[in-house]
């Protein structure tokens, strides 16, 4: 196994939290359930997914705020926030709270966009306003000034009985610090990178000057460090499908392998007109998956990652998946558990 330069220094999580629609408390639990097994074995961060309409995780943030008081220690995000469902200025108020509430520890991950499936759903969401509504990058311009302090409103002062401010409030400070872009293009490693954001690079990117995947995520990343303030210090995190075996069940490894398999067509050609690349899946002992991140062209230019947990296992599966990357795959490419 080829050795690392440098070892990663954080390790995340993350998981899309499907429930059941007849019995939606029990997912939600399953959910917090991991975000405290994942502080227990030491992971450095736990990210959650967002999916409105579906059977997932549809309020993130309210998720978050419940996981911030069964956890003391381990940072807690959202990969990431579609803003199109958004309204920036309540999003910044519920952000700010959160993280006073979690004592500092939320990183918000957002992007850009039309809702998906607009068409379905834009008449409930904005049926005055549909046609109009601005899903670019100065949706996330308004989010990240409101939660650094720039004015919300006109004038603050007295009326009445009633004291207000011009800020959102609560202001968190170093929230505008943790603030991160999910970006799958140039363009958007370019702006967050420009506004002095985070950068969320995933499994899912667009082939623009490349149909290879980790070329194209490589570049993402030098692109987006060449305009940030901070070079090649800024923060950037990847988030592959990494699924180790070393503790699985014969049961296990086969649907994991079974997994990875029906999902590995998609990942030999761009998909759809916006010649969208996805990553393969990694399945294997961690020794196996750590030599094939090394070999990664992205994987060596970070410093962190958020793997993220498969849609669709049972809550067994993703115990043994979490214990054995803590445990094994971490280790293995030089990471060393918080505590």
């Amino acid at each position: 196994m080829p050795l690392s330069s440098e070892p990663l220094r954080k390790l995340g999580f993350l998981t899309i939290g499907l429930f059941d629609e007849a019995d939606p408390r029990r997912g939600h639990e399953s959910t917090l359930d991991i975000i405290a097994l994942g502080e227990q074995l030491g992971f450095d961060s736990a990210w959650v997914r967002h999916r409105h309409l579906q059977y997932g995780i549809s309020s993130p943030v309210a998720v978050l705020a419940a996981a911030s008081q069964r956890t003391s220690r381990i940072e807690l995000g959202t990969a990431v926030i579609p803003l199109g469902w958004e309204n920036p200025l309540r999003l910044a108020e519920d952000l700010a709270t959160v993280d006073v509430l979690s004592g500092g520890r939320l990183n918000p991950g957002v992007s850009v966009g039309p809702p998906m499936r607009y068409e379905t759903v834009k008449d409930a969401l904005y049926p005055d306003t549909a046609d109009v509504e601005d899903f670019g990058y100065d949706r996330v311009k308004r989010l990240l000034d409101f939660v650094r302090g720039e004015r919300a409103a006109d004038s603050a002062g007295v009326q009445g009985f009633e004291v207000f401010s011009d800020r959102v409030q609560p202001q968190s400070p170093g929230l505008g610090k943790r603030l991160w872009y999910g970006g799958a293009s140039l363009r958007s490693a370019r702006w967050a990178g420009e506004n002095g954001m985070n950068f969320l690079t995933s499994s899912v990117v667009k082939a623009e000057e490349s149909e290879d995947f980790a070329e194209i995520q490589l570049s993402h990343v030098e692109e987006f460090r060449a305009h940030h303030p901070d070079g090649e210090r800024a923060r950037v995190s990847q988030g592959l499908v990494v699924i180790p075996t070393d503790s699985a069940t014969a049961e296990q490894r086969e649907k994991y392998l079974a997994y990875a398999e029906k999902r590995t067509p998609r990942t030999a050609s761009p998909q759809g007109p916006a010649r969208m690349m996805f990553a393969q899946d990694l399945v294997g002992t961690s020794d196996e998956i750590a030599e094939r991140l090394y070999a990664h062209a992205g994987f060596r230019q970070v410093h962190e990652v958020a793997f993220a947990l498969p849609f669709t296992f049972g809550h067994d599966d993703y115990v043994q998946i979490l214990t054995d990357i803590a445990t094994k795959l971490g280790p293995a490419l030089g990471w060393r558990p918080v505590g």
